[in-house]
């Protein structure tokens, strides 16, 4: 996913998605450590997904203090 995608989501679908990239980064390493992932780059791509969507939110979160303080 594009970082301008992932910017044009709201924050729920944000925090949304992260919840639900975790558990799928996990499923990944669970079976490449069981011998039955064969593309083994979904777990990079996922971890690069998971890090753009948390820049984000950590974007979002310091402009909200900003303009509260």
């Amino acid at each position: 996913m594009k970082p301008n995608e992932v910017r044009e989501k709201s924050t729920e679908e944000l925090r949304k998605m992260e919840v639900e990239l975790k558990e799928e980064i996990f499923r990944l390493r669970f079976r490449k450590n069981s011998g039955q992932l064969k593309q083994v780059a979904n777990i990079g791509k996922s971890r690069k997904t998971l890090a753009r969507i948390k820049t984000i939110l950590k974007e979002r979160s310091r402009e909200s203090v900003k303009e509260a303080g």
